[in-house]
């Protein structure tokens, strides 16, 4: 069972939608509640941006949920076709994200069959919830999404490195293999989530700063790095096994699988900053990239067997050249910080 911030600050913004309706003396103050939970965000600027969105196409939920109460009353065909309507302008308004509680929003000033008075006072209540849950995000444990995702990243390279140190080796069950790898593909999934937040605030920045840029490029190798380790892990899951590599094959794999998820973890510790002064540079890995995957083509196993082997190659290849890529960036934002 996971706790964590963002469990605790729905918990405190329910609370508090709770009792600033009951304060100011709603007769329902459960919608406060509701809308509290739908306006959670992950990020300061994401709870912004859904708190102005939300407002909006509240609004024109409620508006419309007004006019559809006093022409079609508040029967169930009624609030269906309103609810209707509603979804039809939010996806026109591209707020898709916001549907849910403008159709909470709906229902609730619908009960009153265009009742304005009703219906503001429901408005207010759904309002109180989005405002309680902005405050909260702000003011309590704010969240720090650059962060999490450096340790994220961390936390499943541990997961990465254990997989493929063993993914040839015969050394894990075949079925703890595939559990782990499909809680690491969801690992990488949110990582990848994360990373869309960031894009997300940077395409609202006019003008953003050269170091915000880099940084941007910095997330983008280190999660796609992951990914293409990933991907080697995905293909000898396919096909390694299934191509009945010879011994020789194996302990070929397994070296130059050990050597890349080396250089990896010594590319993330020149992040850290954690590499003595000159030993941070490393030796390129296109010669040996190259060398292992004519190897593979040449092996003198049958055809099928062959092209199986190829596929996972070239799945390790695209990992290597990942890697170097990250590399590069790595020295260049050691050598800006020291310059």
């Amino acid at each position: 069972m996971n706790f964590g911030a963002r469990v605790l600050k729905t918990g405190l913004a329910v609370t508090l939608a709770l009792y600033l309706a009951t304060l100011l003396k709603f007769p329902s103050p459960t919608g406060a509640g509701i809308a509290a939970i739908f306006a959670m965000q992950p990020s300061i600027y994401r709870s912004w941006r859904h708190f102005l969105d939300q407002v909006q196409t509240s609004t024109a939920g409620a508006v419309i949920a007004l006019l559809g109460g006093m022409l079609l009353s508040n029967q169930p065909i009624a609030v269906g076709i309103v609810c209707i309507l509603v979804i039809m302008l939010s996806m026109k308004m591209n707020r898709s994200d916001t549907i849910g509680l403008s159709l909470v929003t709906v229902i609730s000033v619908m009960e009153g069959s265009g009742e304005w008075q009703f219906a503001l006072t429901r408005f207010l209540v759904l309002m109180t919830g989005i405002v309680s849950a902005f405050v909260i995000n702000i003011l309590v444990i704010p969240p720090k999404p650059r962060k999490q995702y450096i340790n994220q990243i961390e936390r499943v390279f541990n997961s990465l490195s254990l997989l493929m140190r063993t993914a040839v080796s015969h050394e894990m069950k075949e079925s703890v293999f595939r559990d782990e790898k499909n809680a690491l593909e969801g690992s990488i999934r949110s990582i990848a989530d994360k990373y869309a937040l960031f894009e997300e605030e940077q395409k609202q920045l006019r003008k953003p700063k050269y170091s915000q840029t880099r940084q941007m490029v910095v997330y983008k190798n280190l999660l796609s790095s992951l990914q293409k380790g990933f991907e080697v892990l995905d293909a000898v899951d396919r096909h390694y096994f299934q191509a009945e590599p010879s011994e020789e094959t194996d302990v070929m794999f397994d070296r130059h699988l050990e050597k890349l998820i080396k250089y990896h973890e010594h590319i993330l510790l020149k992040f850290q900053d954690k590499i003595k002064p000159g030993m941070s540079e490393t030796k390129p890995l296109g010669d040996d990239n190259d060398r292992f995957l004519d190897s593979v083509v040449l092996d003198r196993q049958g055809k099928d067997n062959r092209l199986r082997l190829a596929v996972v190659a070239g799945a390790i290849y695209d990992y290597g050249y990942q890697l170097e890529r990250l590399d590069r960036v790595a020295d260049q934002i050691n050598r800006a910080s020291e310059d």
